[in-house]
């Protein structure tokens, strides 16, 4: 494995804009930016930083727990999402885990790296990369623990309740552990009709993470947060960093999650732009645009005469970035994925994207 197979979007710093600031389409973050609300809680917090964060993040625990209906004794946090996939495959060491892929790297790179094996599942594109009951079930039998995205990303399938706890009670009966990321499901207006969140009290083989710095568009500060059993919680805080999330990224959880207006909005906003951008993608000759669920969009270049590779850095050169999905498992050189901005941005990025494709 090398690390170009484990590269993300949202790098800024790889190189200097030639328009002397990126329009990053390449990380799927809320266009809305860092909220009022988390920029008063950071700077009022300032002072406080000769202290050590609360190694038990009691009030953001709190806060997530409100917010999300969890009790806080099921809650683990996380210096970003990312970090709890690798403190669980350090802590419950499963010898082989079953991915459908395509889908974000990192659940690899972390099963990896504690000396797991990865089975893929590879999924299909002319259906549309969905997920097949019957199949995953199917695929599960010789693995200790399912790994999915819910929403997936770079394809942006989007399973239901049912579907996933369909999984979970099939994966019970044989000791076999569900991991789901739900990161994006904050995006969506509707999402207590994918979550799984209220179930992990009922199956003690789930385990669901959660990003907050893509919605609430802090990834500079990193938070996340995992849902489970109270046995698999302690199992989880024991084997990572007690002070894993700093005192910041506490007081700007707790800041966002209260914050109903920025959530609304972003919302709101997202929705009408996520319509708007899909309508004006379709419109590109050549260009296979996958319908999006969330803030990002998957898009396919085979008919269109040029790599990922050329297009990402043909995009480069006009100052925007996206991202090459030829890294990932599944897709090729004919792959690319953009983000959902606001309209003005999103303007400029179709415009883009026509003057490359012509």
């Amino acid at each position: 494995m090398t690390m170009q197979e484990f590269e993300h979007g949202g790098n800024v710093y790889l190189a200097q804009s030639p328009t002397g600031s990126w329009l990053d389409f390449s990380a799927n973050i809320n266009p809305l930016g860092l909220a009022q609300s988390a920029q008063k809680a950071i700077a009022e917090s300032i002072g406080s930083l000769i202290h050590y964060p609360d190694p038990e993040g009691r009030e953001l625990k709190q806060a997530i727990s409100v917010h999300y209906n969890v009790p806080e004794a099921n809650i683990c946090l996380g210096n970003g999402a990312a970090e709890l996939f690798y403190v669980y495959f350090h802590t419950v060491r499963p010898k082989k885990v079953l991915i459908p892929v395509p889908s974000f790297s990192e659940y690899e790179r972390s099963a990896r790296g504690a000396g797991v094996e990865v089975k893929r599942l590879f999924l299909q594109e002319e259906k549309s990369f969905s997920l097949d009951l019957d199949g995953i079930c199917q695929e599960m039998a010789d693995c200790n623990t399912v790994l999915l995205g819910n929403p997936n990303n770079p394809t942006g399938e989007l399973l239901k309740r049912d579907f996933v706890t369909e999984v979970v009670k099939e994966a019970k009966k044989r000791n076999i552990d569900v991991l789901v990321d739900e990161s994006f499901l904050d995006f969506r207006q509707d999402r207590l009709e994918y979550s799984v969140l209220n179930l992990v009290n009922e199956f003690d083989n789930l385990l669901v993470v959660s990003s907050l710095t893509k919605f609430y568009a802090i990834p500079g500060l990193r938070l996340g947060f995992g849902a489970a059993s109270q046995e698999l919680v302690h199992q989880l805080d024991f084997n990572k960093d007690p002070w894993n999330v700093n005192l910041l990224a506490q007081k700007a959880g707790v800041a966002v999650l209260a914050d109903k207006a920025y959530q609304n909005e972003s919302r709101n906003l997202l929705k009408d732009e996520i319509k708007w951008l899909y309508n004006r993608l379709l419109d590109i000759p050549g260009l296979t645009v996958y319908e999006p669920r969330v803030n990002f969009i998957l898009l396919n270049l085979t008919k269109c005469g040029i790599t990922s590779r050329e297009l990402s850095k043909a995009m480069r050169d006009k100052g925007i970035l996206i991202r090459d999905c030829s890294n990932y498992p599944g897709l090729d050189e004919n792959y690319v994925r953009v983000a959902v901005r606001n309209r003005e941005e999103n303007v400029k990025l179709v415009k883009a994207l026509n003057d490359c494709l012509e």
